[in-house]
């Protein structure tokens, strides 16, 4: 995908070229014109795409909580953080090794990462619990808030980075990921104190969507 944007680039540069050099500034505008509109496409299949994966993340976290209830309110942020890093580490290993001994893939640890992040996001907010202290209609209303601002963000960067994330490789969503991971333990051990960086919750919204770009590529 990254050399079929850079061909088309360079295309473009020809195109422009020529017809400048032609004055044919009507041709100009018309074909920027079809150049705005593929991309305007090409942006709207990135939403369908994420949406999708989006709904396969909330129909499992969904199920779960039929099964558990909002359990996961007894987690403090660094079990949580914790939780994370066991998922994008089998992810690693997986990759590196090449098979596993449990019959899962890492499609469900994406997934799984895309929820709990969602659910940190949720304790930062409401502060951890000693028991179940909300009931599922509730936990899912925040998750589905969690999510929606995890999808605003992702579109602001896609239009700053221009689509760059169907360039890489699923192993560079998971190393982002643990790097996300390792700064939020870091904040954390200074019990949430920064100076020039961000808090956890972007590093959990920025979690979120590495994992969300990995499921797209996993089952397109």
């Amino acid at each position: 995908m990254a050399i079929i944007h850079f061909s088309f680039f360079i295309y473009l540069l020809l195109i422009t070229y020529y017809l400048l050099l032609t004055t044919h500034y009507s041709l100009l505008i018309t074909y920027y014109s079809l150049l705005i509109t593929y991309y305007l496409l090409l942006n709207l299949d990135t939403l369908k795409q994420f949406d999708d994966a989006l709904a396969l993340c909330r129909g499992v976290f969904e199920k779960k909580l039929r099964d558990y209830g909002p359990s996961w309110r007894i987690l403090r942020p660094a079990a949580l953080t914790d939780q994370l890093f066991i998922k994008a580490k089998r992810i690693r290993s997986l990759q590196v090794k090449g098979n596993a001994m449990v019959d899962e893939g890492i499609l469900p640890e994406f997934i799984g990462i895309v929820n709990y992040a969602a659910v940190g996001i949720i304790q930062l907010e409401l502060g951890y619990a000693d028991h179940k202290d909300i009931d599922n209609e509730r936990a899912l209303q925040l998750y589905d808030n969690a999510i929606a601002r995890a999808r605003e963000l992702m579109i602001a960067k896609n239009h700053d980075y221009d689509e760059a994330w169907r360039g890489m490789r699923v192993l560079s969503y998971d190393d982002l990921i643990l790097m996300k991971i390792e700064r939020t333990k870091e904040i954390e051990d200074h019990q949430g104190v920064t100076i020039a960086s961000e808090g956890i919750d972007a590093n959990y919204f920025d979690m979120i969507n590495y994992a969300v770009f990995a499921i797209i590529k996993l089952t397109e």
